[in-house]
């Protein structure tokens, strides 16, 4: 099952402090364009599309027709992006080979059975389709934010899927080949508006820490908050299969 399951309060937190400032996407938008290969009427999935950023982002950049699929109906509510279904990484509500792209943002560890939703990926992409996984890994979180404040965060996510078992699943499904390349997004302008913005309700990682831990995590943020003034960037990996 997934790590948590997200309710009303969670959607309102993730979609209010998650989505990410488009002007802080720039490098995100050359990785995934370099994979994507944009044309004229392609066709991406963007699979636990959430409150619908990335899938807005992806239909303004590269002028794909995105559908979103998301199993949390508390998400689903929050997103205006259109088409937008209920489905989950092993029901994808699409036809076999109908789609050009899939894409999987910071969502990978929800799965709960990962063959499966390889292969259930498998069957609706077209061949030679690559899918495009945005995640945390084990063991590759050095430069992210969220785990220097809060270090006990990094065993929750020692339960993620770590690379190895991502690309055995893949190959598995008929996914040969795959690459991956940390990519870097400006997560915040300033620490204390990364402070400022944090909500344990929409990090996983942190929910699944205790109180006593966040706790600690929060104090330390703030005070380096007030000496530190620079921008806040993370890197995240792309996992690209194919």
């Amino acid at each position: 099952m997934a790590l948590i399951s997200f309710d009303d309060t969670d959607a309102a937190a993730f979609a209010a402090t998650r989505e990410l400032p488009r002007n802080g996407l720039d490098r995100w938008r050359h990785a995934v364009g370099q994979h994507l290969r944009p044309r004229a009427g392609m066709t991406v999935l963007d699979l636990g599309a959430g409150t619908g950023a990335w899938a807005a982002a992806f239909t303004d950049w590269f002028g794909a027709r995105v559908v979103g699929v998301e199993p949390a109906e508390a998400m689903r509510a929050r997103t205006t992006h259109r088409p937008l279904l209920a489905g989950d990484a092993v029901a994808v509500p699409l036809r076999d080979a109908t789609v050009d792209a899939a894409w999987l943002s910071t969502m990978i560890h929800h799965v709960p059975d990962l063959d499966a939703a390889a292969r259930e990926l498998r069957r609706v992409l077209r061949p030679g389709a690559p899918v495009l996984i945005r995640s945390p890994f084990p063991g590759r979180h050095h430069r992210i934010a969220l785990f220097h404040w809060f270090p006990e965060a990094v065993r929750v996510l020692e339960r993620y899927p770590d690379l190895a078992r991502v690309r055995s699943a893949f190959a598995a499904a008929g996914f040969p080949v795959s690459s991956v390349e940390p990519v870097a997004q400006t997560t915040a302008a300033s620490l204390a508006h990364y402070a400022q913005r944090l909500d344990r309700r929409a990090h996983t990682p942190l929910q699944l820490i205790s109180d006593d831990e966040y706790a600690a995590g929060v104090a330390r943020l703030a005070a380096a908050a007030r000496d530190d003034s620079g921008p806040v960037v993370d890197h995240l990996d792309l996992l690209v299969l194919r």
